[in-house]
């Protein structure tokens, strides 16, 4: 069996690791490239940059923080926001990213996966979605989940799948920094359609949660941010306690 993945995220704002609730109320939470050296000694599996509001405000994800990092840190991370052609994924990789994290312009333009994958290489391909629960209904979100777009979860996670992403990194908006469990629902749904790993995000606030994922979800990983940023889980506590639970994990 595959071990599971422990990915700590770091969502990136003005160069500081910043966290929030449903997608808003950003507090600061530390340097980032301190914060993935910590991470990177504790025995994370990945580490996920995102720049949160990259998107929004129509810049590109800085590359010179991706140099830091990659300096610092020895376990592969993976790097998102404000990448829309495939001269931002050179970039980017080129910095000392192992893989990039596409969001809004894979929604927008879906052929940006496949060139991504035919040119590069799925395994650096992560298409992230953001998405919300409303009567029963998974619906995409847009630039850092403000803006809704019509389509289904599933629909576009299986299409992605099919366009030659590596991965799925899914974030439910509802369940993001309220640490009452992931969405392990509907995780579970696109885990079993889908033929590439699941990355669970957003709800993680016990160990508990984490050992859910994986059993209830089938999620290959989670990821999850203010538990670890603010010191309420330790990597190495975590993954001792989903090793006792009978998960597979690298120690």
């Amino acid at each position: 069996m595959l071990a599971k993945r422990i990915i700590p995220c770091l969502d990136i704002k003005d160069g500081q690791t910043v966290k929030g609730t449903n997608f808003v109320d950003l507090r600061q939470a530390g340097d980032p490239v301190e914060l993935g050296r910590v991470y990177s000694e504790q025995g994370a599996d990945e580490l996920v940059y995102l720049d949160i509001t990259a998107s929004f405000e129509g810049r590109k994800t800085f590359t010179e923080l991706v140099r830091r990092i990659a300096r610092e840190i020895n376990i592969p991370f993976t790097v998102g926001g404000g990448i829309n052609e495939l001269s931002d994924v050179d970039r980017l990789l080129n910095a000392g990213a192992d893989k990039v994290s596409i969001n809004s312009a894979a929604l927008r333009r879906p052929q940006f996966i496949d060139e991504i994958a035919g040119n590069i290489g799925s395994q650096v391909c992560v298409v992230a979605i953001d998405a919300k629960e409303t009567d029963g209904k998974w619906e995409c979100y847009l630039n850092g989940g403000r803006i809704p777009t019509g389509r289904d979860l599933f629909e576009w996670a299986k299409e992605a799948n099919e366009r030659g992403a590596g991965e799925i990194l899914f974030t439910s908006m509802d369940h993001d920094g309220v640490k009452n469990g992931y969405a392990d629902e509907a995780l579970c749904r696109l885990s079993e359609m889908l033929t590439i790993p699941v990355i669970a995000s957003g709800g993680a606030g016990r160990k508990e949660h984490f050992r859910d994922t994986f059993v209830n979800g089938h999620s290959d990983a989670a990821l999850a941010a203010s538990v670890f940023h603010f010191g309420e889980i330790s990597i190495p506590e975590l993954k001792r306690y989903l090793r006792d639970e009978g998960i597979t994990v690298r120690i």
